[in-house]
């Protein structure tokens, strides 16, 4: 057996997303060769902030600042090319080139058809929305599971191309006029767009697979970056209040292309407490003034949406869910310094569930919403924690509670996060990446 070990680091998100992935991905991109991202689309945001400057991006991986790293849009993912194009610009305003960039000729295209029936079904479902950002996503990963949807590289054979959008739009036109009364789309208009849209971005197309199997094997550091989290995973999540891809680990192989083994270390990013947007099933969300103060200290409101996030406790039976289905290696503890000032700081360490006590995620939301939280409770700190360098500088409190959460989980803390800054990570595990 194989005892080879590679330099790669997957960054991924434990929650419902929006646990600070960004931050974390920029922090390790520093000394990175590649970057690269392996599932869903613009519905991603991150948030990056360099020497207080913040940046926004939801589709470009986030080791785009360092420019000695190549950046991968890996075939897992599905791209607006619109938003893509914006994105590069925004980042060129800023100085940032994008030349490092490479994009999977296997992705899928999001088309303005996609967009609009994802806005519609959305709404034709009323008191039962499932929470989707109207991008597009999840339309275009149905039309990949139906086998037509239209990927980066057939933009290359625009007769081709043509003929599949023209394929398409007379189903995707029937649906919107006939059953939605909406307005039919014009082949001729999206591919004119498009290829224009593509001729800014062709020369960056290449098969990521083989870059990043390449680079692997050269031995180049290779950081994998997630988009989401886990309990948002069309598999493992919490059906049917899901993203349409697999932001867990277990996907990276298959939505970058490259072999299982390669992965070595699985960092899962996790806020100091919990937070979700949308509807659906949250057993730790808490209300009232404590909520109220964690949102607006953390500014817990979406980059894509702007939505302000639901509020809870750390949830550790979430956690140990996650931790199964993604294999972390450690854990990074994002926000600490939000819980500064908070005299107490629960943890829910199981649910009761039809009068038992129990330690799993039930499989169908309707057992999930049934779940009440079983709380430990711990003292909290008021000490000032955003200029810390060093576990040791934390209160005793602090360390306890990372202490704690490392016990209950059953994974080592590699890493936490006292503020939004690259300066602000304190990393306890130097041999990581």
């Amino acid at each position: 057996m194989s005892t080879e070990k590679y330099s790669t680091l997957a960054v991924v998100g434990s929650q419902w997303g929006d646990e600070g992935k960004g931050k974390i991905t920029d922090y390790f991109a520093q000394k990175a060769d590649f970057v690269v991202r392996w599932a869903g689309g613009d519905n991603a945001g991150h948030t990056i902030v360099i020497d207080g400057v913040k940046y926004k991006l939801s589709l470009v991986p986030s080791g785009i600042f360092n420019q000695n790293s190549i950046n991968v849009i890996g075939t897992g993912c599905v791209i607006n090319l619109r938003k893509l194009i914006t994105e590069i610009k925004y980042l060129k305003e800023h100085g940032i080139n994008c030349q490092n960039l490479r994009i999977s000729n296997r992705a899928h295209l999001i088309f303005p058809y996609h967009m609009k029936i994802d806005e519609l079904q959305e709404e034709y479902r009323q008191d039962q929305k499932i929470g989707t950002t109207k991008k597009g996503i999840g339309p275009c990963y149905q039309d990949k599971a139906e086998r037509i949807g239209i990927r980066v590289g057939d933009l290359f054979d625009p007769q081709n191309f043509y003929t599949q959008l023209e394929r398409n739009l007379k189903f995707k036109n029937e649906v919107l006029t006939k059953i939605f009364g909406a307005e039919p789309f014009s082949a001729q208009e999206i591919y004119d767009e498009y290829l224009g849209l593509f001729a800014e971005i062709k020369e960056l197309v290449t098969d990521t697979s083989f870059l990043i199997d390449n680079a692997i094997k050269a031995e180049k550091k290779v950081l994998f970056e997630g988009a989401q989290g886990v309990m948002l995973d069309l598999d493992h999540g919490t059906y049917p209040f899901v993203t349409s891809s697999n932001p867990s680990a277990a996907s990276i192989p298959t939505g970058v292309g490259i072999a299982p083994r390669y992965i070595n270390n699985v960092i899962g990013i996790v806020k100091a407490y919990n937070t979700r947007v949308g509807t659906g099933a949250f057993p730790s969300e808490i209300f009232g003034e404590t909520a109220d103060y964690i949102r607006e200290v953390g500014k817990e409101y979406g980059t894509v949406s702007g939505r302000p996030r639901r509020i809870g406790w750390f949830d550790a039976v979430l956690m140990k869910h996650s931790l199964r289905t993604s294999g972390y290696t450690s854990m990074a503890i994002m926000l600490l310094d939000v819980l500064t000032t908070i005299e107490e700081i629960k943890i829910c360490v199981g649910y009761q569930y039809n009068g038992q006590t129990i330690d799993y995620i039930p499989s169908t939301i309707k057992e999930y919403e049934k779940c009440e939280p079983v709380w430990i409770t711990m003292p909290g700190w008021k000490e000032d924690i955003t200029n810390v360098t060093a576990f040791s500088q934390l209160p005793l409190n602090a360390q306890q509670y990372l202490n704690k959460l490392a016990e209950i989980v059953g994974v080592t803390i590699s890493l936490f996060s006292v503020g939004p800054d690259r300066k602000q990570t304190i990393l306890l595990d130097e041999e990581i990446f």
